[in-house]
């Protein structure tokens, strides 16, 4: 026996194409809004948890010259016993100079064999 087809329901009434299209870049932008905000809110997180490290390093940084500063002077000082002052300042001027000189020298062969 033949079924009797079922009334379909009627059909949404069709929306203009202008107005899809609004709301297609409405939530777009939302869409967009909300990346946005995630990733402000991952930055602030990370930037939070840096903070504390970075303050230490910035410490350890000022304490590490400070360290290089007593060096040197003790290097001057030992060297202006015998050379007098203003020849062991730049004895010591050229020592540290070739130290610099040598660390910087390595590091630019370090860096063009990487490359």
């Amino acid at each position: 026996m033949l079924k009797v087809p079922e009334q379909a329901q009627p059909a949404a009434p069709e929306r203009p194409v202008g107005e899809l299209v609004h709301q297609l870049i409405e939530d777009g932008k939302a869409y967009a809004r909300a990346e946005v905000g995630l990733v402000k809110a991952i930055a602030s997180a990370k930037a939070g948890a840096l903070a504390m490290p970075a303050g230490l390093l910035a410490a350890a940084l000022l304490l590490g010259l400070a360290a290089i500063n007593a060096l040197v002077l003790g290097v001057v000082l030992a060297l202006a016993r015998f050379v007098g002052p203003l020849l062991a300042g730049l004895i010591g001027t050229l020592i540290f100079a070739g130290v610099a000189g040598g660390l910087a020298w390595f590091a630019v062969g370090r860096i063009r064999r990487a490359l």
